[in-house]
Protein backbone atom coordinates (compact mmCIF):
# COMPACT_ATOMS: atom_id res chain seq x y z
CA UNK A 1 0.00 0.00 0.00
CA UNK A 2 1.16 3.54 -0.74
CA UNK A 3 -0.21 7.06 -0.88
CA UNK A 4 -0.11 9.33 -3.91
CA UNK A 5 -1.10 12.92 -4.63
CA UNK A 6 -4.34 13.36 -6.55
CA UNK A 7 -4.20 14.15 -10.26
CA UNK A 8 -4.05 17.89 -10.97
CA UNK A 9 -7.04 18.14 -13.26
CA UNK A 10 -9.02 21.35 -13.79
CA UNK A 11 -11.38 20.66 -10.90
CA UNK A 12 -8.51 20.03 -8.53
CA UNK A 13 -6.76 23.24 -9.54
CA UNK A 14 -9.88 25.35 -8.93
CA UNK A 15 -10.61 23.63 -5.63
CA UNK A 16 -7.01 24.03 -4.48
CA UNK A 17 -7.47 27.78 -4.83
CA UNK A 18 -10.47 27.64 -2.51
CA UNK A 19 -8.62 25.44 -0.02
CA UNK A 20 -5.80 27.99 0.06
CA UNK A 21 -8.12 30.93 0.78
CA UNK A 22 -7.24 32.26 4.29
CA UNK A 23 -10.96 32.35 5.07
CA UNK A 24 -11.06 28.53 5.05
CA UNK A 25 -8.23 28.28 7.57
CA UNK A 26 -9.78 31.00 9.75
CA UNK A 27 -13.19 29.34 9.92
CA UNK A 28 -11.66 25.91 10.58
CA UNK A 29 -9.45 27.28 13.36
CA UNK A 30 -12.49 28.82 15.06
CA UNK A 31 -14.50 25.61 14.65
CA UNK A 32 -11.69 23.54 16.12
CA UNK A 33 -12.09 25.45 19.40
CA UNK A 34 -15.87 25.78 19.24
CA UNK A 35 -18.53 24.17 21.38
CA UNK A 36 -21.13 21.93 19.78
CA UNK A 37 -23.67 24.75 20.03
CA UNK A 38 -21.29 27.12 18.24
CA UNK A 39 -20.75 24.55 15.50
CA UNK A 40 -24.51 24.28 15.07
CA UNK A 41 -24.62 28.05 14.72
CA UNK A 42 -21.86 27.97 12.10
CA UNK A 43 -23.62 25.26 10.12
CA UNK A 44 -26.89 27.20 10.10
CA UNK A 45 -25.16 30.45 9.10
CA UNK A 46 -23.06 28.91 6.32
CA UNK A 47 -26.18 27.40 4.78
CA UNK A 48 -26.83 30.98 3.70
CA UNK A 49 -30.49 31.44 4.60
CA UNK A 50 -29.82 34.69 6.52
CA UNK A 51 -26.76 36.75 5.64
CA UNK A 52 -26.92 39.37 8.40
CA UNK A 53 -25.62 38.95 11.94
CA UNK A 54 -28.46 40.25 14.11
CA UNK A 55 -31.04 37.53 13.30
CA UNK A 56 -28.53 34.88 14.32
CA UNK A 57 -27.87 36.58 17.65
CA UNK A 58 -31.60 36.39 18.35
CA UNK A 59 -31.84 32.74 17.26
CA UNK A 60 -28.84 31.66 19.41
CA UNK A 61 -29.04 34.12 22.35
CA UNK A 62 -27.18 31.90 24.83
CA UNK A 63 -24.04 31.91 22.67
CA UNK A 64 -23.64 35.64 22.88
CA UNK A 65 -23.56 35.71 26.65
CA UNK A 66 -20.82 34.13 28.73
CA UNK A 67 -19.40 30.92 27.23
CA UNK A 68 -19.46 27.84 29.40
CA UNK A 69 -16.14 27.63 31.22
CA UNK A 70 -15.06 31.13 30.26
CA UNK A 71 -12.86 33.07 32.63
CA UNK A 72 -14.37 35.98 34.52
CA UNK A 73 -12.40 38.48 32.47
CA UNK A 74 -13.17 37.01 29.06
CA UNK A 75 -15.26 39.19 26.78
CA UNK A 76 -18.78 37.75 26.67
CA UNK A 77 -19.57 35.86 23.50
CA UNK A 78 -16.32 36.90 21.80
CA UNK A 79 -15.62 33.50 20.25
CA UNK A 80 -19.20 33.15 19.03
CA UNK A 81 -19.01 36.62 17.49
CA UNK A 82 -15.80 35.77 15.65
CA UNK A 83 -17.28 32.50 14.39
CA UNK A 84 -20.50 34.24 13.34
CA UNK A 85 -18.59 36.88 11.38
CA UNK A 86 -16.40 34.30 9.62
CA UNK A 87 -19.37 32.06 8.83
CA UNK A 88 -21.23 35.00 7.33
CA UNK A 89 -18.25 35.60 5.03
CA UNK A 90 -18.72 32.07 3.71
CA UNK A 91 -22.49 32.51 3.42
CA UNK A 92 -22.00 35.69 1.40
CA UNK A 93 -19.75 34.04 -1.19
CA UNK A 94 -22.77 33.13 -3.30
CA UNK A 95 -24.56 29.81 -3.73
CA UNK A 96 -22.09 28.09 -6.10
CA UNK A 97 -18.91 29.12 -4.29
CA UNK A 98 -20.46 28.63 -0.86
CA UNK A 99 -20.84 24.90 -1.44
CA UNK A 100 -17.15 24.50 -2.25
CA UNK A 101 -16.07 26.67 0.67
CA UNK A 102 -18.15 24.64 3.08
CA UNK A 103 -16.59 21.40 1.85
CA UNK A 104 -13.10 22.87 2.16
CA UNK A 105 -13.87 24.05 5.71
CA UNK A 106 -14.96 20.57 6.84
CA UNK A 107 -11.81 19.02 5.34
CA UNK A 108 -9.55 21.62 6.95
CA UNK A 109 -11.29 21.20 10.31
CA UNK A 110 -10.90 17.41 10.12
CA UNK A 111 -7.20 17.73 9.27
CA UNK A 112 -6.62 20.14 12.16
CA UNK A 113 -8.36 17.94 14.71
CA UNK A 114 -6.47 14.86 13.54
CA UNK A 115 -3.12 16.66 13.48
CA UNK A 116 -3.47 17.38 17.18
CA UNK A 117 -2.98 13.72 18.05
CA UNK A 118 -1.21 12.20 15.02
CA UNK A 119 1.91 10.29 15.96
CA UNK A 120 5.35 11.53 14.86
CA UNK A 121 6.08 10.30 11.35
CA UNK A 122 2.38 10.04 10.51
CA UNK A 123 1.65 13.19 8.50
CA UNK A 124 -1.92 14.36 7.99
CA UNK A 125 -2.43 15.16 4.30
CA UNK A 126 -5.18 16.21 1.95
CA UNK A 127 -6.47 14.98 -1.41
CA UNK A 128 -4.49 11.72 -1.51
CA UNK A 129 -5.12 8.47 -3.31
CA UNK A 130 -4.40 5.09 -1.73
CA UNK A 131 -2.79 2.58 -4.07
CA UNK A 132 -2.63 -1.20 -3.70
CA UNK A 133 -0.67 -3.66 -5.81
CA UNK A 134 -2.83 -5.25 -8.47
CA UNK A 135 -5.84 -3.04 -7.74
CA UNK A 136 -6.94 -0.28 -10.15
CA UNK A 137 -6.54 3.17 -8.58
CA UNK A 138 -9.67 5.00 -7.47
CA UNK A 139 -10.48 8.06 -9.57
CA UNK A 140 -11.32 10.26 -6.61
CA UNK A 141 -8.86 10.87 -3.77
CA UNK A 142 -9.65 10.64 -0.08
CA UNK A 143 -10.20 14.03 1.53
CA UNK A 144 -7.89 13.54 4.52
CA UNK A 145 -5.34 10.84 5.28
CA UNK A 146 -3.18 10.02 8.30
CA UNK A 147 -0.21 8.29 6.73
CA UNK A 148 0.98 6.07 9.55
CA UNK A 149 3.08 3.02 8.70
CA UNK A 150 1.50 1.01 11.52
CA UNK A 151 -2.17 1.97 11.14
CA UNK A 152 -3.06 4.43 8.39
CA UNK A 153 -6.37 6.27 8.35
CA UNK A 154 -8.51 7.60 5.51
CA UNK A 155 -11.40 10.03 5.82
CA UNK A 156 -14.10 11.28 3.52
CA UNK A 157 -15.63 14.60 4.59
CA UNK A 158 -19.10 15.92 3.84
CA UNK A 159 -20.91 19.12 4.72
CA UNK A 160 -24.29 17.47 5.10
CA UNK A 161 -25.94 14.09 5.34
CA UNK A 162 -27.20 14.42 1.77
CA UNK A 163 -23.60 14.01 0.61
CA UNK A 164 -23.54 10.43 1.88
CA UNK A 165 -24.00 7.98 -0.98
CA UNK A 166 -23.03 4.47 -2.01
CA UNK A 167 -19.94 5.59 -3.93
CA UNK A 168 -18.52 7.28 -0.83
CA UNK A 169 -19.24 4.32 1.44
CA UNK A 170 -17.91 1.77 -1.05
CA UNK A 171 -14.69 3.71 -1.60
CA UNK A 172 -14.01 3.82 2.14
CA UNK A 173 -14.77 0.13 2.58
CA UNK A 174 -12.61 -0.74 -0.43
CA UNK A 175 -9.61 0.92 1.23
CA UNK A 176 -10.20 -1.14 4.35
CA UNK A 177 -10.65 -4.45 2.56
CA UNK A 178 -7.70 -3.97 0.20
CA UNK A 179 -5.58 -3.04 3.18
CA UNK A 180 -6.66 -6.22 4.95
CA UNK A 181 -5.57 -8.20 1.88
CA UNK A 182 -2.08 -6.79 2.46
CA UNK A 183 -2.34 -7.35 6.24
CA UNK A 184 -2.62 -3.62 6.90
CA UNK A 185 -5.23 -2.40 9.35
CA UNK A 186 -6.64 0.78 7.81
CA UNK A 187 -9.05 2.86 9.85
CA UNK A 188 -11.78 4.37 7.65
CA UNK A 189 -14.27 7.03 8.67
CA UNK A 190 -16.87 9.40 7.31
CA UNK A 191 -16.86 12.91 8.80
CA UNK A 192 -20.12 14.81 8.31
CA UNK A 193 -20.76 18.35 9.54
CA UNK A 194 -24.38 17.52 10.25
CA UNK A 195 -26.39 15.99 13.09
CA UNK A 196 -25.89 12.32 13.84
CA UNK A 197 -29.61 11.69 13.48
CA UNK A 198 -29.65 13.11 9.94
CA UNK A 199 -26.62 11.00 9.03
CA UNK A 200 -28.10 7.82 10.46
CA UNK A 201 -31.35 8.35 8.58
CA UNK A 202 -29.37 8.72 5.37
CA UNK A 203 -27.24 5.67 6.10
CA UNK A 204 -30.30 3.56 6.84
CA UNK A 205 -31.36 4.02 3.21
CA UNK A 206 -28.07 2.73 1.84
CA UNK A 207 -27.25 -0.88 1.06
CA UNK A 208 -23.50 -0.18 0.66
CA UNK A 209 -21.11 -1.96 3.00
CA UNK A 210 -20.43 0.28 6.01
CA UNK A 211 -20.27 -1.97 9.05
CA UNK A 212 -16.63 -1.05 9.76
CA UNK A 213 -16.78 2.55 8.58
CA UNK A 214 -16.88 4.94 11.51
CA UNK A 215 -19.28 7.88 11.44
CA UNK A 216 -18.10 11.14 12.99
CA UNK A 217 -21.02 13.58 13.07
CA UNK A 218 -21.12 17.22 14.15
CA UNK A 219 -21.81 16.36 17.80
CA UNK A 220 -18.79 14.03 18.02
CA UNK A 221 -16.12 15.95 16.09
CA UNK A 222 -13.92 16.32 19.15
CA UNK A 223 -13.45 12.54 19.18
CA UNK A 224 -10.98 13.08 16.33
CA UNK A 225 -8.67 14.84 18.78
CA UNK A 226 -8.41 11.87 21.10
CA UNK A 227 -8.77 8.90 18.74
CA UNK A 228 -5.76 6.64 19.13
CA UNK A 229 -4.36 4.15 16.61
Amino acid sequence: MRFQDAARDARAVVYAGIQADPLVARVAALLAEATTAERLLARAVMNGERTEAEPWRRIFPALFGERAGAGAGEELGRHAELLLAASLEVANRGEAARSQYRGAVVEELTARLLAGRAAPGAPVRRERRVLFDGVPAEIHPYDVTVESTSRPEVYDCKWGARGINADVLNQLDDARTHGADEEIDIRVALVVFDSRRSCELRLDRSTASREKTRLVALESLDELKGLRP
